[in-house]
Order: C-alpha cells, then sequence, then structure tokens
C-alpha cells in the first residue's frame, strides 16, 4: 500500500466551506493532508493542478493553499495518519471512509517530526 504527505503553505487565514464538513476555519501556517496513491502519481500530480472539479476534501483548499511538495510512504494511509498524533487535526477532513480523526493537520510552523516516528 503507497500513501502520501502533501504538505501545504496557508499563507494567510480564511474561512471555506468544505463539502459536507460544513465551514472551517484555516490559521495561517503549515498543513499536511495524507492520502492515498492507490492509482500511483496521478492523484498527487491532480493537488497541484489549480483547474479540477472539487471531488475530495482536500480539493476544496489545494488551489488557496501554496503546495510545498509530496513525500511518498510504503504505508497505508491511516497508518501516516497515526504519525502525526502530536499535531493539531482538523476534525474528520479526509477520513469519513476510516476510523481516522483526521487526515489534515496543522501545525504554525514546519514540523517534519513525523518522518522520524
Amino acid at each position: 500500500m503507497t500513501s502520501y504527505v502533501l504538505l501545504l503553505y496557508c499563507q494567510s487565514d480564511f474561512k471555506a466551506e468544505i463539502g459536507s464538513l460544513g465551514f472551517i476555519f484555516f490559521r495561517k501556517g503549515y498543513y499536511y493532508y495524507i492520502g492515498s496513491a492507490k492509482s500511483g502519481m496521478h492523484r498527487i500530480k491532480r493537488h497541484f493542478s489549480s483547474r479540477k472539479r472539487k471531488r475530495w476534501h482536500i480539493d476544496y483548499i489545494s488551489t488557496r493553499m501554496k503546495i510545498i511538495g509530496a513525500i511518498i510512504f510504503k504505508e497505508p494511509e491511516c497508518d501516516l495518519a497515526k504519525k502525526f498524533k502530536n499535531f493539531e487535526g482538523i476534525e474528520r477532513f479526509g477520513c469519513t471512509d476510516c476510523k481516522c480523526r483526521s487526515h489534515l493537520f496543522y501545525s504554525p510552523t514546519i514540523n517534519l517530526e513525523f518522518l522520524s516516528t
């Protein structure tokens, strides 16, 4: 199973309606989105596109934040999300089909501690 962490930078605070989750306030800082790379690099490439239909939660914010890059992992996305236990999670974001608390995490400063766990 392959998954990835999409690193995003939010340059200023904003509020956005995220599908069925409703309105969510996003603060300036760094966000880490965990996704599944089931279809290889296609899904990751899609995140970098400014023209896309809003299909997943991440689509509602990826065009409003600066995408720094993506890191690929050879482990299931839910296992990867557990490595973010010390990060603030955006409740139910990106994980409506599993039991994780979140697949989007926030840090006011860049924080790569998840790489060492």
